[in-house]
């Protein structure tokens, strides 16, 4: 009799009641309000540094995080779950919302507790959740360590994804949460159902945690240390518990134990998962692993070069800054042994390149990620060997080894070239943009384009023209480019265009 009079009259349910209208929001808000409570949960993290190192003045600016996710939680898990399919415009838009609300209430301890003005604050919160690690804080130094732990936090949490992140907590699968997670740009699914995938991700993504913290180690820096620089180079991230970042500690053994952890974080997920279940080791059979590997050896080749034969750098310190450099950039990082407006602009061109191409798919690198740039080479040989057989002969496009049936070449092809598109569309746009938002200075064209692909691929290296002094409009500009680069930008243009049919 309840369940009968909660189906005609929800109003006695409890649950809030929305109009016909709103159904597609009914079917999402529960998955929507699990995802937020999770992260509230996550949030108290920092809690545990705050008493262990006796920053208790800051418990009440950290909980405004906690406290944000969790009304927001409690708000939408309250709604009524209305019965059917979201729309995937629907999926895609409440995936960009989930990242743009993560920064806006992410931001507030850093508001609370420094001082700094609230766009500052969704910029820093924008940049640790997305991973790119451009940072407007004036002093890191100076900043709690407990404050120094949510930035961390945040990377971490971000570089496995949020909803992935969260997902992996639920009790069961579901069309809705399978929607969710692909809407994120996530494509990975070693294990059947989204759950069991997020699950898996998460068990590697803590071993792989550990095992960095203990290999950095071994440098003779301090634990504290060691937990923040492997949180934030797993998730390929880049913030720094020092101003100067890597360079602090004026270490080569460092940096040079800090590279395999970034590597391990822009490799495939997949291949750590057939490692441990299967006990093989595919990390030299997988085509993006290999290529990760082939332009991670021409880049560093590259850059050396120039810094010896255009910078007239010692070779020994070339090739530090070159290996370091190169492996932080295209697994999309940001940690800095150099300054890149110190190099000449060729040298530049190879690591903007790097950027923008990125790490593997399903790891935790940004990007045009290499699972594309693969899919483009096999198309151009498709197209080679389609003109050579002719057109009436049927040539399949082979994808990582299989066979993409023949009405399919086409759809996929273009689904993975738009994303490529866009990208390159957003750094013009982007580019042209901050040309007349921020001041010379110094700065040309290229310092401005890097800049742009930096936070677009969500990396964070920075020539400094990223810094406090920018104007509003400029700040607001990198927080949108990054929040789109980390979504693969189609999230956020269907965010974009849904409001704008509601206007």
């Amino acid at each position: 009799m309840d369940r009968r009079r909660d189906r005609f009259f929800p109003a006695f349910s409890g649950k809030k009641v929305l109009p016909a209208a709103n159904s597609q929001f009914a079917i999402i808000a529960s998955d929507l309000g699990l995802i937020f409570l999770f992260i509230a949960l996550v949030s108290c993290t920092p809690f545990l540094v705050g008493f262990w190192y006796g920053e208790l003045d800051l418990l009440l600016p950290m909980a405004s995080a906690p406290a944000g996710f969790g009304i927001l939680g409690v708000w939408l898990a309250s709604v009524a779950k209305a019965e059917g399919e979201a729309h995937l415009s629907v999926a895609l838009s409440a995936v960009a919302l989930i990242w743009l609300a993560a920064a806006l209430i992410g931001a507030l301890p850093y508001m609370f507790s420094l001082g700094i003005p609230y766009t500052d604050s969704v910029f820093e919160a924008m940049s640790g959740w997305t991973g790119t690690g451009f940072s407007l804080l004036p002093s890191v130094d100076t900043v709690p360590r407990m404050i120094l732990f949510w930035r961390s936090l945040t990377q971490w949490m971000g570089g496995l994804g949020i909803v992935a992140f969260t997902i992996a907590l639920a009790v069961r699968s579901g069309l809705t949460r399978f929607q969710l997670y692909r809407s994120e740009g996530r494509s990975e699914a070693f294990m059947p159902g989204v759950v069991a995938t997020a699950t898996e991700m998460w068990r590697i993504y803590l071993v792989l945690t550990a095992l960095g913290i203990g290999l950095v180690l071994l440098s003779g820096i301090s634990l504290w240390d060691a937990v923040n620089i492997v949180m934030t180079a797993i998730s390929t991230g880049g913030f720094a518990v020092h101003s100067a970042g890597i360079l602090y500690y004026e270490s080569p053994l460092l940096e040079m134990l800090v590279v395999p952890v970034m590597i391990a974080g822009a490799l495939p997920f997949k291949l750590y998962f057939i490692l441990y279940y299967r006990r093989t080791f595919e990390f030299f059979r997988d085509s993006q692993a290999i290529l990760l590997f082939a332009l991670i050896l021409v880049g560093c080749t590259a850059v050396t070069f120039d810094l010896v034969a255009l910078s007239s750098l010692a070779p020994a310190e070339a090739l530090r800054e070159g290996i370091f450099m190169t492996v932080s950039g295209i697994t999309c990082t940001g940690f800095q042994n150099a300054n890149p407006r110190d190099w000449y602009g060729a040298t530049v061109m190879v690591l903007t390149a790097l950027m923008l191409i990125g790490g593997s798919a399903g790891s935790t690198a940004g990007g045009i990620k290499l699972g594309r740039a693969i899919l483009g080479l096999e198309t151009l040989g498709w197209w080679i060997r389609r003109l050579r057989a002719g057109w009436r002969t049927i040539t399949p496009l082979r994808h990582e080894g299989r066979p993409i049936l023949e009405h399919l070449p086409e759809y996929e092809v273009s689904k993975s070239m738009l994303v490529v598109v866009l990208f390159i569309l957003a750094v013009a746009v982007a580019t042209l943009l901050l040309l007349h938002l921020v001041p010379q200075g110094g700065f040309d064209s290229t310092d401005v384009i890097f800049e742009v692909v930096s936070a677009i691929s969500n990396v964070g290296i920075s020539t400094g023209l990223v810094n406090p002094g920018m104007s509003p409009g400029a700040k607001w500009l990198f927080i949108i480019v990054m929040w789109a680069g980390r979504l693969e930008i189609v999230p956020v243009i269907a965010l974009a265009a849904r409001a704008t049919r509601r206007l």
